[in-house]
């Protein structure tokens, strides 16, 4: 399990500075979708209404919440892998809820204003927007956020405090091996 988190919080970050990119396409329709959600009624409880969702207005208040906060921080790339997981979730989510009631002709939503209406090339029509932020997270989960990301200035601070307390662990063993010396006293050269 510790290999797992460390996975999720550490993700790699020499991936070219073109990834900020995919987070900003990524994190910004989650965030303003997110926003839609509180704004127009159609989009947040109206719509999971509609979807039969259980409890509705928490349902849709959570999504909310998580689509604003998880595209902030993807937008930042922020703990990146840690919220790449639920919004690949989500959109899994949202295309058996929505999708398979398209297909099938029965959605309580509105239909496509346009032919295809139902069937497999209106499901493949309207699935657009999911299924590219689901490979995009996809993306990001994999290859981590980018050299321009928050994950990355944390990742150098790790990496640059790591470093200097591994090289006076080194000074201070070598203190400790060279005659006369006492630990807690530094030689000249330090």
């Amino acid at each position: 399990m510790n290999k797992v988190w460390r996975w999720l919080t550490n993700p790699p970050v020499s991936g070219p500075s073109s990834t900020i990119l995919l987070r900003l396409m990524a994190g910004g329709v989650f965030f303003w979708e997110g926003v839609l959600k509180f704004v127009y009624a159609n989009q947040g409880v109206g719509r999971f209404t509609k979807l039969g969702m259980p409890f509705p207005r928490v349902t849709a208040d959570f999504v909310g919440i998580l689509e604003i906060a998880g595209g902030l921080l993807l937008l930042s790339g922020l703990m990146t892998r840690l919220i790449a997981i639920p919004f690949i979730i989500e959109m899994i989510v949202a295309i058996l809820t929505t999708k398979i009631s398209l297909y099938l002709g029965t959605s309580p939503l509105p239909l496509p204003p346009a032919p295809p209406q139902v069937g497999a090339w209106a499901v493949l029509h309207e699935v657009r927007s999911e299924y590219a932020q689901m490979l995009t997270t996809g993306f990001l989960l994999i290859n981590g956020p980018g050299r321009w990301s928050l994950d990355a200035v944390l990742a150098k601070a790790r990496t640059n405090s790591g470093g200097v307390s591994a090289s006076r662990k080194r000074r201070a063993t070598s203190a400790m091996a060279q005659p006369g010396m006492q630990p807690g006293h530094q030689s000249a050269s330090d």
